[in-house]
């Protein structure tokens, strides 16, 4: 049977790795070109795993409920996906 937490654990860190390498790549493509929306991208993916981090942490280390975490994670990726949605019609 597998652990429902070990899993989730699992997923977290893996999504916190790839949007971290994300982030960094379209950071350095911005570092590259200086193109603005390569900038904008870099930041809502940003925003985006630090909102996967910061949720995990709410609910780990903080004397949070759990919807507190979710409420976190949801309100910085909403913040983040509009983010990347305006770098995308940027100029």
């Amino acid at each position: 049977m597998i652990d429902p937490m070990g899993l989730t654990v699992l997923l977290k860190s893996a999504s916190l790795l790839l949007g971290g390498l994300i982030t960094f790549y379209a950071f350095r493509a911005y570092n590259r070109t200086q193109a603005r929306p390569l900038k904008l991208l870099s930041v809502g993916f940003g925003i985006v795993t630090l909102g996967a981090l910061l949720g995990g942490v709410v609910d780990t280390f903080l004397v949070m409920t759990r919807e507190w975490a979710i409420t976190v994670e949801s309100a910085l990726a909403v913040i983040g996906f509009g983010v990347i949605l305006y770098s995308l019609y940027a100029n």
